[in-house]
């Protein structure tokens, strides 16, 4: 009965961390539905159109060096409720301008001044991203010092379904809204009309933005509710705290081993950057820069974005472009069950290795059907998502919130994090611009090209985790024997 909540009770907590990833892919493909819309209503250029759809990504950038230094400060439970602040300022700010000071019953003075409002619109993405960044790297820290050796795998994959739910909510929700709009969607007229109207039909994008704004308050509300890491607790010297926390989540007899290994463990680390730089730490640390950055280079940023524009790019039709989105989205969750599933029973490289060979197959088909102008395109790019879902996904998550050691784990993993932001926000900005300039074809030609190092490096470098405590994992790199 004890182990049973112990598990009922991590579930919960999981689930409220990863509201956050969520956030993430709600907010990545939330955009993608936007895109056509922004564009015309601001009369953006490609290269503008990468820069307002990347903009969140920059923020990201920031955010993942921001949470280094607070996770490790604050704690792992305040920095996601800093986060979760930003989210919440990020969703209200890009549905209502500043204008709604105003009277938001006459469009016509709403969008008197687009560059005013544009600009506004980059800021609250940018602080968007912020949330995101410190999300991507606390939550999956979070969970894997709350739960134990042989589930770490699947309950942080969790972050990554989150992120996967997310991305098919939102592709439905565009979808959705879309569908209300009708044909006067985007059209912007003089006469007077309702708010609904206005952020639902005549400034959709809006109406769309906006719909992150009850999810957003969800995730801050619950955050108070959730108990801080044990881990940290014990870097901090509050041991009693953790041994409650641990006590109510894996049973007495089994937190009192965890406490001895935990206060070995952090007794015998440094914390910051001199800790982080040993000899022993370089290739965690070298796994941890360069198999984010390989994850984000086979290009899923871009099509997460600007999937109904690429799919539009065969299909020829909106509608039909955006149920495309809608059905990559439905891949992308079903194949992340299959990671969550397999995770513990096949091992992270295993999974990496199939998922990243796949990866590059599938992008070179895409070129090639691009290039032979066929409607098909959809089939190999389903079979991209299909092998990132299960892969480089929910995989890159885990193996880089369980390698470090628990003082610099929050430093560590937001060096991983920046990695993967800047390589996603690099590939985002430029893909519209690739998309005209050396065509589809040539992009995801591209993209394969950059996924095949992947595949060597994981094969020299990573070792397998499955089933190893996070105290047995630094004792590793220390000894390089299990």
């Amino acid at each position: 009965m004890e182990k049973r909540k112990g598990s009922l009770y991590l579930l919960v907590i999981s689930f409220v961390s990863t509201i956050g990833g969520f956030l993430f892919g709600y907010d990545t493909a939330i955009i993608s539905g936007c895109n056509s819309f922004l564009q015309s209503h601001f009369d953006l250029t490609p290269a503008m159109l990468g820069w307002v759809v990347s903009s969140a990504l920059l923020g990201t950038i920031f955010g993942c060096v921001v949470s280094g230094i607070i996770t490790d400060r604050i704690g792992r439970k305040n920095a996601l409720i800093v986060a979760a602040s930003c989210l919440t300022i990020s969703a209200i700010g890009s549905m209502l301008p500043p204008q709604f000071l105003g009277n938001p019953e006459h469009a016509h003075w709403l969008t008197a001044n687009t560059s005013f409002s544009f600009n506004f619109l980059i800021i609250f993405r940018v602080i968007g991203g912020i949330g995101v960044g410190i999300t991507s790297v606390v939550a999956p820290i979070y969970i894997s010092e709350l739960t134990k050796p042989e589930s770490r795998g699947k309950f942080v994959s969790i972050y990554q379904l989150s992120i996967t739910l997310g991305i098919l909510l939102a592709f439905m929700v565009d979808w959705i809204v879309l569908s209300g709009a009708g044909e006067s969607a985007g059209v912007i007229t003089n006469e007077p009309h309702g708010l609904w109207s206005w952020l639902f039909v005549h400034e959709i994008w809006r109406g769309m933005f906006g719909t992150e704004i009850p999810i957003a308050l969800l995730f801050l509300t619950l955050l108070f509710f959730s108990p801080k890491s044990p881990r940290w607790l014990v870097s901090k010297g509050r041991k009693a705290e953790a041994l409650t926390i641990m006590t109510r989540i894996s049973g007495s007899e089994q937190a009192e081993k965890q406490m001895v290994e935990i206060n070995e463990m952090v007794e015998a680390e440094e914390g910051g950057f001199k800790e982080l730089f040993k000899p022993f730490m370089r290739t965690p640390l070298m796994i941890g820069i360069l198999l984010p950055m390989f994850s984000h280079l086979s290009g899923i940023a871009a099509i997460m974005y600007f999937a109904p524009n690429i799919l539009n790019e065969s299909f020829q039709s909106v509608e039909s472009s955006f149920l495309g989105a809608v059905l990559v989205g439905v891949v992308n969750s079903v194949f992340t069950f299959v990671a969550i599933l397999n995770i513990e029973r096949f091992g992270r490289r295993k999974l990496l290795l199939i998922g990243v060979t796949g990866a590059f197959l599938s992008l070179t088909g895409v070129g090639v059907l691009f290039a032979i102008g066929s409607n098909l395109v959809i089939i190999p790019l389903l079979c991209y998502v299909a092998s990132f879902a299960f892969s480089f996904g929910p995989v890159v998550w885990v193996i880089i919130s369980e390698i470090f050691p628990t003082r610099i784990r929050g430093l560590a993993v937001s060096i991983g994090s920046f990695s993967l932001m800047v390589t996603g926000f690099f590939i985002t900005l430029t893909n519209p611009v690739f998309i005209k300039t050396i065509e589809p074809s040539g992009t995801f030609f591209l993209y394969g090209a950059l996924t095949l190092p992947a595949i060597w490096f994981i094969w020299k470098f990573v070792p397998e985790t499955k089933g190893k405590t996070l105290e047995q994992i630094e004792k590793y790199w220390k000894t390089k024997k299990w």
